[in-house]
């Protein structure tokens, strides 16, 4: 770990207001400059290492909140994830971090495979009846979270259906590479539909590689570096033999750790690799004024939530918002404190409930006093949050991907 970044924290404050765990607590061991400190007193020596140190640091979601308001540009949630990352190497990953994140992970077909079980429960109605009986209370509360938080799925994963080639609409404008997410693929497959239709309406060339694997996020999240960088080398791998100008994608978690690959990674392949990566949302905005033609009126009143991994790491902010403006009659309303973290933060909302649950509720009283129909994101992190968030609390407002609200209005 670089020592000079954690010297460079002058411990001035300003990172508190925005630190999630911190507003829930007030504790000084819950804030970024906390966190920076314990770090840097463990490197010093002044400190061991032991379980209470490792859970003060466990806190923290990795929102990067604190890296947008630091003026320094210290990164907490960063040097947490590098100190994880250290640790990991040392000790080496358990039996299931193996089998899940170096047996399943890296193999769509695998994972795809693995979700056909969840598919019968659901369409078998199963479902219904362990919920109507409450029968996941006697098993451990993080199960009955996991499957509280799992929405109907698609019939099929998207990578299955759709073609590695979507031809241009119209003039041809030129060519993009389409990063399909393993979340989006097998759980919000309408979103990352709509995201190529909006891609081939805007005449673009949409290449998807049916080889490509999971971006390496969730190998970061567990500290799992060689993981990340197998993955990393071999998406690079794959989309350079597609001559492309972008690589899209409509997963902020993915966008932020694809944007990381030259970070992570020594060599001109992996900088090229993340110089070409744009969210969906910057593409959208680049062309607004074709865009604009394709959209007709949606009476609506909608609001917007900012994934972390797009506000934060990422540094988008306007563009979704000018995209979302661009849909005639339809009533936009900010959402106050929309670039606050929902909780959900990876496996966050299964492994600290609790925190994640207080989190959460300081997000829907935002959407309740917003009196939005709908909520807007684009992260699926937050979506699967977020959706059991308002089914539990807020039932009338829908939540919507972006590219969904904008297919909505195209096929109006």
């Amino acid at each position: 770990m670089d020592y000079v970044k954690l010297i460079n924290c002058m411990r001035c404050g300003m990172c508190l207001p925005s630190c999630p765990t911190y507003k829930e607590t007030f504790l000084e061991t819950a804030s970024p400059r906390g966190r920076v400190a314990l770090i840097r007193k463990l490197q010093e020596g002044n400190l061991d290492q032991s379980e209470r140190l490792l859970e003060y640091l466990s806190i923290c979601l990795d929102c990067q909140a604190c890296a947008s308001a630091c003026p320094c540009g210290v990164n907490a949630g960063q040097l947490v994830a590098e100190f994880t990352c250290e640790r990991k190497s040392e000790s080496g990953l358990g039996f299931m971090e193996d089998l899940i994140l170096r047996k399943l992970v890296p193999h769509p077909d695998r994972l795809e495979t693995s979700m056909a079980p969840m598919r019968l429960y659901q369409n078998s109605g199963l479902q219904k009846l362990v919920r109507t009986l409450g029968i996941l209370k006697m098993f451990p509360k993080p199960l009955e979270r996991m499957e509280g938080l799992l929405p109907p799925l698609p019939a099929r994963p998207l990578r299955q259906e759709i073609n590695e080639v979507t031809p241009a609409v119209g003039i041809a404008r030129g060519t993009v590479g389409f990063f399909l997410g393993c979340v989006m693929s097998l759980i919000f497959s309408d979103a990352s539909r709509a995201t190529i239709k909006l891609l081939s309406a805007l005449g673009y060339t949409v290449i998807t590689p049916k080889k490509q694997v999971c971006c390496g996020a969730p190998n970061m999240l567990a500290g799992d570096r060689a993981g990340l960088e197998e993955a990393a080398r071999t998406n690079i791998d794959i989309f350079q033999r597609h001559n492309v100008d972008y690589i899209v994608t409509d997963c902020g978690g993915c966008g932020a750790e694809l944007k990381n690959y030259g970070h992570h990674m020594a060599g001109n392949a992996a900088a090229e690799f993340s110089a070409k990566v744009r969210d969906i949302s910057q593409i959208l905005a680049l062309h607004a004024t074709e865009l604009a033609q394709l959209l007709k009126p949606l009476p609506l009143k909608v609001t917007y939530h900012d994934p972390c991994h797009i506000a934060h790491c990422q540094g988008i902010r306007s563009e979704p918002r000018d995209v979302l403006k661009l849909i005639p009659e339809l009533e936009y309303t900010e959402l106050e404190a929309a670039d606050s973290c929902c909780g959900s933060a990876g496996t966050y909302n299964i492994v600290k409930p609790e925190m994640s649950d207080r989190i959460l509720h300081r997000k829907l009283d935002s959407v309740r006093a917003s009196g939005a129909d709908i909520l807007v994101t684009s992260n699926p992190g937050c979506l699967l949050q977020l959706k059991k968030g308002l089914a539990d609390h807020l039932p009338d407002v829908k939540l919507l991907h972006l590219t969904e609200l904008l297919a909505r209005s195209m096929a109006a």
